[in-house]
């Protein structure tokens, strides 16, 4: 039997350097006092995002784990962190039926979602907004690791193909959406022997796209596959992922045999085990780089923030003052592509910053067109809180991220 073989994380972790509670400080600050006013003036929960909670500002990175059922998520959180997860299942067959938070503590134990979700500055307070449907399927598994002191692991159910994806209580495209957008590593788990993208598997890399950044691939038990045959199951790989983010560029993708067991194969084993060991290097960097992380989230959120606000500031200035407005809405909302080029060119905003055109004209076409707010208006402080916005854009933020030195590695 082979020798049980767990990765020793603490050789590669780095600790957040002392600026790093400055700069989330500083960070915090400007979002509550200059970009949230701004989000609630303009109702950008309904177009965008919920709000963000100081859990979530002041929380360790977190990962993403996402794949199809038994890739090997479970295991791979198992082979990280060294040990079993309170309440885990590991099996060939579908296991993993909800969200874990996988996340430090001296006690080990599982904690119900509900009770997560309002803990104090809990970085999953958002999640409430999900309901019960959901937080009866997302509980936090707390094990008394070193590398789980860095960084949060968020293990997800596999994604089924069909009606059974569909028939949970909750809709995961949108809970997936909510973690990738607050998560600092996405990694998406592959099985050699499964190379085919299903269209519920190919719908959630597509959520994915917006965060390629993010995005990592782990081809798991590539051991089992000879030398020559896991060049082609690579080459595979990039070709599925191509055709389905619709780019010629591609993400990171890492080969590996992630559980307790060292790889199989002697004609691969070299070049798996580097593999693994960048993988993890890039993993346990993620303390360093975090606050990095997040002020780019608030600079992206802010731009879209600014293009919602010029958006539906054009939207209202288009609406009639006589005749149908129920018409002039409808024509509107049919030539959404073209009302957003025509606002990008006024304000020389970024067309890259719409919001999804399916969420906007879902949460639109049931609002009161003339009642959003005028950028001069009332509601925005007669223009005053867009131009603090540009002011602390160009001046806070570069001044928050010149407290941070240079770690000499790449952005994650």
């Amino acid at each position: 039997m082979a020798k049980c073989e767990f990765v020793n994380t603490g050789a590669y972790l780095q600790s957040q350097d002392c600026a790093h509670d400055q700069v989330i400080n500083g960070l915090f600050d400007f979002y509550t006092k200059t970009l949230l006013p701004i989000e609630q003036a303009i109702s950008f929960e309904q177009f965008q995002s919920t709000p963000i909670t100081e859990g979530e500002m002041r929380s360790p990175p977190m990962v993403l784990l996402v794949g199809p059922y038994s890739v090997g998520k479970t295991s791979f959180i198992r082979y990280l962190i060294g040990k079993d997860i309170p309440g885990q299942n590991i099996g060939p067959e579908p296991t993993t039926d909800r969200f874990v938070a996988v996340m430090h503590g001296a006690e080990e134990r599982v904690v119900p979602g509900n009770t997560l979700a309002v803990a104090p500055l809990s970085p999953f307070e958002g999640l409430q907004v999900f309901g019960n449907g959901f937080l009866t399927r997302f509980e936090g598994a707390v094990v008394n690791s070193d590398l789980l002191k860095a960084v949060t692991l968020i293990d997800t159910p596999g994604i089924l193909s069909g009606a059974k994806h569909r028939d949970r209580t909750y809709d995961p495209d949108v809970v997936m959406k909510w973690f990738a957008e607050r998560c600092d590593m996405i990694i998406l788990l592959v099985d050699v022997h499964k190379l085919d993208f299903s269209d519920e598997l190919a719908g959630v890399v597509q959520i994915l796209h917006t965060h390629a950044d993010k995005v990592r691939v782990a081809l798991n038990k590539s051991d089992a596959v000879a030398q020559q045959q896991l060049m082609r199951v690579y080459g595979a790989v990039m070709w599925s992922l191509a055709k389905v983010l619709g780019t010629p560029e591609v993400c990171r993708v890492y080969l590996g045999s992630f559980w307790e067991n060292p790889p199989s194969n002697a004609d691969t084993s070299k070049l798996l085990r580097a593999e693994m060991e960048d993988m993890i290097r890039d993993l346990c960097m993620l303390p360093r780089q975090s606050a990095v992380r997040k002020v780019n989230e608030i600079v992206k959120r802010s731009r879209k923030v600014r293009l919602l606000a010029c958006l539906l500031d054009y939207l209202r200035s288009e609406m009639p003052k006589l005749g149908s407005a129920d018409k002039k809405k409808t024509k509107l909302l049919a030539d959404i592509d073209g009302v957003c080029a025509t606002v990008c060119k006024k304000y020389q905003l970024s067309t890259g910053d719409f919001p999804s055109a399916d969420v906007f004209l879902d949460a639109a076409a049931r609002m009161d067109f003339s009642k959003f707010p005028a950028l001069k208006g009332k509601r925005l402080q007669h223009g005053k809180l867009l131009e603090e916005l540009a002011n602390h854009l160009s001046s806070t933020i570069p001044g928050l991220l010149e407290l941070l030195p240079a770690t000499g590695q790449r952005a994650i």
